[in-house]
C-alpha cells in the first residue's frame, strides 16, 4: 500500500492505450512526478516512483512512462529538504533509479522543460527517452562542488561515449534538445506539449512485443556495458536458447511460419 505523501507526490494511473503503429493494445502506468515548482526529488517522490513501479507490476503493466507535472521533468533535488537536513532519507536516490533501471517491464521518460542532477540520473535509467524540442538536460553537480551520485557517471558514458559523457560533466553545462538527440541523450524528439504522448505510444508500440524477449534485450544490453564480449555472448546465447523455448518464442515462431501477427501472452 503506497504511503499518503508518496500517492500524492507520484500520480499513479493505468492506462490502456492501442498503438498507432502497430495496432495492439497495451497497459502503459502513467507515473506523474509532483513536487511543485520544479518536481524536485523529495523523499516523498523517491517512494512514490519506487512504490508505482510495484503497483505497476502487480498490475500486470506492459511499460510504465515517468513524466513530471506541469512544466518540466524533475530538474534536481529538492533544495528544501537540502535546507532541513533530510535528504538522506530511505529510499536514497540511488536506489529508486536502480528500481527503475531494474524493472522487469520497458520504461520510457517523457522529459519535458529541464532534467538536471538526479532528474537526468532518473531519465538515464529508463529504457527509452522522447524529448520536447524545450528540454534541456545536464549534470551540473560540479558546479556545487558535487558529482553526480545516482549512476550518472556510469550511465551517461555508456550510453553517449566517454568523451561526451566528460564534456557534459567537466563543463556542468545543460544541452538542449537536438544536440541531445544527436548525442544519442534523447532518443525521440517532438513538439512542445507533445512528449508524454509520444512517450505512452513509444510504450505502447514496445508493449506490443513480447514482454519476456523486451527483458532479455534489456539485460543482453546492460551487459554489453559490464561484461567483456565473449561472457556477453555467453549470455545472449543463454537466453536465446531460453526464448525459443518459451511459450512466447513459440508463438513467434509459429506466426512467422503461417505468415500471421504474433499473439503473446
Amino acid at each position: 500500500m503506497a504511503s499518503s505523501a508518496a500517492a500524492a507526490a507520484v500520480a499513479y494511473q493505468l492506462v490502456t492505450r492501442t498503438s498507432k503503429a502497430t495496432g495492439k493494445a497495451a497497459k502503459v502506468a502513467v507515473l506523474t512526478l509532483t513536487n511543485p515548482p520544479v518536481n524536485g526529488l523529495s523523499h516523498a517522490v523517491r517512494a512514490g516512483v519506487r512504490e508505482s513501479l510495484a503497483r505497476a507490476s502487480r498490475d500486470g503493466a506492459d511499460a510504465a512512462v515517468v513524466v513530471g507535472a506541469g512544466a518540466t521533468f524533475p530538474a534536481g533535488a529538492d533544495i528544501a529538504e537540502f535546507e532541513r537536513g533530510d535528504w538522506a532519507k530511505a529510499p536514497d536516490l540511488g536506489e529508486v533509479v536502480e528500481a527503475v533501471d531494474a524493472a522487469r517491464i520497458p520504461v520510457v521518460a517523457a522529459v519535458h522543460g529541464t532534467a538536471l542532477g538526479g532528474g537526468l540520473e532518473l531519465a538515464l535509467a529508463c529504457s527509452l527517452r522522447v524529448g520536447s524540442t524545450r528540454a534541456r538536460l545536464g549534470l551540473p553537480e560540479p558546479k556545487l562542488g558535487l558529482i553526480p551520485g545516482a549512476g550518472g557517471t556510469q550511465r551517461l558514458p555508456r550510453l553517449v561515449g566517454r568523451g561526451r559523457a566528460l564534456d557534459l560533466m567537466l563543463t556542468g553545462r545543460e544541452v538542449a534538445a537536438a544536440e541531445a538527440h544527436a548525442i544519442g541523450l534523447l532518443d525521440r524528439v517532438v513538439d512542445p506539449g507533445a512528449a508524454l504522448d509520444a512517450a505512452v505510444e513509444l510504450a505502447t508500440q514496445v508493449a506490443a512485443l513480447s514482454l519476456p524477449a523486451l527483458e532479455a534485450v534489456l539485460r543482453c544490453v546492460d551487459d554489453a556495458g559490464e561484461l567483456s564480449l565473449a561472457e556477453g555472448m555467453a549470455r545472449e546465447a543463454a537466453r536465446v536458447e531460453d526464448l525459443f523455448d518459451s511459450p512466447d518464442g513459440r508463438e513467434g515462431l509459429a506466426a512467422f511460419l503461417a505468415k500471421r501477427p504474433a499473439t503473446f501472452a
